[in-house]
This record gives structure tokens, C-alpha cells and sequence, in this order.
């Protein structure tokens, strides 16, 4: 029993309503955690029954195959946020199912910097740490004190903190070799009062475009938002070109001989940022148009954002089949073009095995 109710999941629901892509097929079984309890809850039930279980947060990040999920999907609702002062820092203590963009307005407001860079990305709490969300200097793993989660292997509620998530770029140990065991139930970060990050040239613009002389953390914010809406990476009903993953691919972390190589190919300068010992992180955005897909490429009811070379979008009756099978065309072309083979980012579900997700998940040839 479970707050005098028995945990009864609905039986075969559409999962393409809750995600950004708009995509996939039905849940065998499907139920949403309002507690930490119906984690553990939900978690005994598909171990009862032998079934799989998908944790589901926002939806924003994530391909869902056609034919559905043969197993428990198991949203999360777990809600709720706490400031509080301690030894001169401010810790933010919030459910995994809470809005990220709405928690770091929340921060913002507050006088508080280092998520201000973060502003616009779709989805919950729960998701930040599992991918390690980053965007335009800054990201979420530098800011986290400690996850709070369900721990499927050892049966229990456990709180880990930064270093033992794993994390690194865009990857964390939810997402690696431990990917299924833990259960993200919320997260508590670690914040200062201060001047904003303009580290990356186009927040940096849009500052000086504003004749900001001493920007404050919400002129940032405001600022990441309006760069993302140019590039359709806000959800927005009335936008199209928002129907997507957000940024499909990684960007790639290449040595210098490599980056030589691709500027001796294409005859250009390489864009890049240092990422220590002698390697360098290329937009994938720059590869992706050089390799011949430039912005608004399509392929019936599926193509490249008019706005992002990144974003992949459902233009409209798009299938998952139609949505792998496109980002494998680019990943191809990339790969022959340079030699570079990029990483997508959303995570796939219930494709088993699958050659297009397998050779989107390959990182060589």
C-alpha cells in the first residue's frame, strides 16, 4: 500500500504527448511519482513483474521509439524548492520533477550567479545532472553540492554528492556505465552572489549590442533567452522550428592535428574553445553546415532547424524512424567529410537493436 492506495499504472499511454520531439509510441505501463516513496514503489512493481522500467522527466531530451516502450514508464512529479543560508552560501534544494528554466529564474531573481547561462533549456531538474547540462560557459556540474537519488541496485534513497556523479562533459555517471541504476529524485546546488559569466562571443554581442556597461545576472539571462529563441531552442507552440531534442549532437573534443587537418580540408579557420592537453571542442553546429546540411535541410517531415544547424525537427507527421534515420544521413556526411564522429545527445528508447542507433551511439569507425 502506498498513502492508502495501491501503485495501479494505466495501461498502453501515448508517450509522444510528453516529449518536445513529438514522437514515439504507447507505454505498456505508465505511472507518475508525486513521492519518494512511489519511486521505490514503482521500482519494486516492474521487479515483481520482470519488466523494464524507463524514468521519464521532461521529455525534452529523448527519441521514443515507434512501437513505444514494452515495459513501466515512470514519470516524475516530485516537486518542490528550498532556499537556505549556510556558512555565507546559498543552497537550493529542488524536486526533480520542478521546472529547470523556472527554477533558475528563481535563482537569478535572487542575485545569485552560475546557472545564469543555463536559461531557456527545456525540461526538469531531474535531467540536468543525468546529461550535464551546459550552454554558453557554464555548466550545471559546477554549481551542484549533491543529487538526491533512488538507488535500484541497493533498494534505498541515497545523496551523493558532485564528485561522485562523474561527471564530465555532457555525461555523468547516471548516463554512463551505471545508466538505469540510480533514479534522480532532486538536486541541491551551490550558489554565489555576483557578477554574471560572458564568457562565449554571442552572449558577449548581445551585451554590447545593448550598451550594457556593468550587465546584471537577469540582462544575461535575458540575453541567453533571446539568443536561444533566434535559434529555436525555446519551446515555443507557435514555433516549428522549437519541435525538437534541442542540440542533437555533441560538440566534438578533437586534438590540434585533427583541427589542422579539418581548416587544410575546408580552407577556413577553424572555430574552437581550448579543452586542455593539446585538444580543442569544435561546434558540431560549424561541421554539420560544412559537410552539406545547412539550416532549414529537410527530408519530407523531417530536417534541420531554418534557425540551428543543431536541432533536428519534426516538421510535422514525422515518425522516430524518420528522426534516426536523418540524424544518421549527418552523422554519415560528417564522418566522410572529417573523419569527426559525432555523439548525440538525446538518449533512445525501446529501438532495441537497432543499426541506426547503433551507428548513431558508435564514437570510431
Amino acid at each position: 500500500m502506498l498513502s492508502g492506495r495501491t501503485l495501479a499504472p494505466r495501461e498502453d499511454v501515448p508517450l509522444q504527448p510528453f516529449t518536445t520531439l513529438g514522437v514515439g509510441g504507447a507505454a505498456r505501463w505508465f505511472v507518475t511519482a508525486t513521492h519518494m516513496e512511489e519511486v521505490a514503489a514503482a521500482h519494486r512493481w516492474s521487479e515483481e513483474r520482470r519488466v523494464r522500467m524507463f524514468v521519464l522527466g521532461g521529455g525534452s531530451n529523448v527519441v521514443i521509439a515507434d512501437e513505444g516502450f514494452d515495459g513501466l514508464v515512470l514519470q516524475i512529479a516530485l516537486h518542490g524548492v528550498d532556499f537556505t543560508q549556510r556558512l555565507g552560501q546559498t543552497f537550493v534544494a529542488a524536486g526533480a520533477g520542478e521546472s529547470w528554466d523556472a527554477l533558475v529564474q528563481a535563482i537569478v531573481t535572487r542575485g545569485l550567479a552560475g546557472v545564469e547561462c543555463l536559461s531557456g533549456i527545456p525540461g526538469t531538474v531531474g535531467g540536468t545532472p543525468i546529461q550535464n547540462v551546459g550552454a554558453y560557459g557554464q555548466e550545471v556540474s559546477q554549481t551542484i553540492d549533491r543529487v538526491i537519488v533512488y538507488d535500484t541496485l541497493e533498494r534505498r534513497t541515497k545523496s551523493l554528492t558532485s564528485f561522485e556523479c562523474g561527471f564530465s562533459y555532457r555525461m555523468s555517471r547516471f548516463k554512463g556505465s551505471e545508466a538505469g541504476r540510480f533514479v534522480v529524485c532532486g538536486a541541491a546546488f551551490r550558489l554565489r552572489p555576483g557578477p554574471p559569466t560572458i564568457s562565449y562571443a554571442d552572449v558577449a554581442a548581445s551585451i554590447r549590442d545593448l550598451n550594457l556597461p556593468s550587465p546584471t545576472l537577469t540582462d544575461v539571462r535575458n540575453a541567453v533567452l533571446e539568443i536561444r529563441r533566434r535559434k529555436g531552442m525555446v519551446l515555443d507552440e507557435g514555433d516549428p522550428d522549437s519541435r525538437s531534442v534541442g542540440s542533437f549532437f555533441m560538440n566534438p573534443v578533437v586534438s590540434e592535428n585533427i583541427r589542422d587537418r579539418i581548416a587544410a580540408a575546408t580552407g577556413q579557420q577553424v572555430p574552437g574553445y581550448a579543452s586542455g592537453e593539446g585538444r580543442v571542442k569544435i561546434p558540431a553546429a560549424w561541421l554539420i553546415e560544412r559537410a552539406g546540411f545547412e539550416k532549414g535541410y529537410s527530408d519530407r517531415t523531417v530536417g534541420i532547424s531554418t534557425k540551428h544547424p543543431l536541432a533536428i525537427v519534426n516538421r510535422g507527421g514525422a515518425s522516430a524512424r524518420d528522426v534516426v534515420r536523418f540524424a544518421a544521413v549527418i552523422k554519415r556526411g560528417v564522418a566522410d567529410r572529417f573523419g569527426v564522429w559525432l555523439r548525440p545527445e538525446p538518449v533512445f528508447v525501446g529501438f532495441g537493436m537497432d543499426a541506426d542507433i547503433a551507428f548513431l551511439q558508435r564514437t570510431e569507425f
